[in-house]
């Protein structure tokens, strides 16, 4: 097994202020806008966006949570071991808001359809939109694209992006793993 650096952590720091950036443009004072990171890793992702939004572009109320997915997969009780529930935190009205989901990597796209899914026990949103820190572009099994993408991969089936956060593996880099 082989592993390489696909970003250090000054790049995703650079990725990080852009999608940012990005967002400030199209949702400027975050009114009407609410964050969701999908569990467990795009919590990470979407904490580190709303620290930059409220620090470096000075917006007040940024409303953000967290969505779990477990129940929502179709590969729920397929596997041979039990998948664990993560915290779903969420307290605020998704009811004609824009919803931004946030995760790590967008993959097969599963992930997000089941976010879709989940998110409709809090109401109906106005709109959805996708940010994704790496996208696997070539490995999709559902017409799903990120509205707001930090880096695309193009992996191979066999190879596996991790990405680690400081606040879970002690540093910030996106590895790509080949077996």
């Amino acid at each position: 097994m082989s592993q390489k650096v696909l970003l250090s952590s000054k790049e995703i720091d650079i990725i990080l202020h852009r999608l940012a950036c990005q967002l400030v443009e199209n949702h400027t004072t975050f009114e009407n806008t609410v964050l969701v990171g999908i569990q467990p890793r795009g919590v990470f992702l979407a904490s580190r966006i709303e620290d930059i939004l409220k620090s470096e572009y000075n917006i007040k109320e940024v409303r953000s949570g967290q969505l779990d997915i477990t129940f929502y997969r179709d590969d729920f009780r397929r596997g041979e071991k039990p998948l664990e529930a993560n915290k779903t935190k969420i307290d605020f009205v998704v009811e004609d808001r824009r919803v931004v989901f946030i995760d790590d990597v967008l993959y097969t796209g599963r992930s997000i359809r089941s976010a879709l899914t989940a998110i409709q026990s809090f109401g109906r949103p106005r709109e959805i939109e996708l940010l994704t820190l790496i996208d696997r572009r070539f490995s999709r099994h559902l017409p799903i694209q990120p509205d707001y993408n930090g880096r695309q991969v193009d992996a191979i089936n066999e190879e596996k992006v991790k990405v680690n956060w400081k606040e879970n593996e002690g540093e910030d880099v996106v590895y790509l793993i080949s077996k």
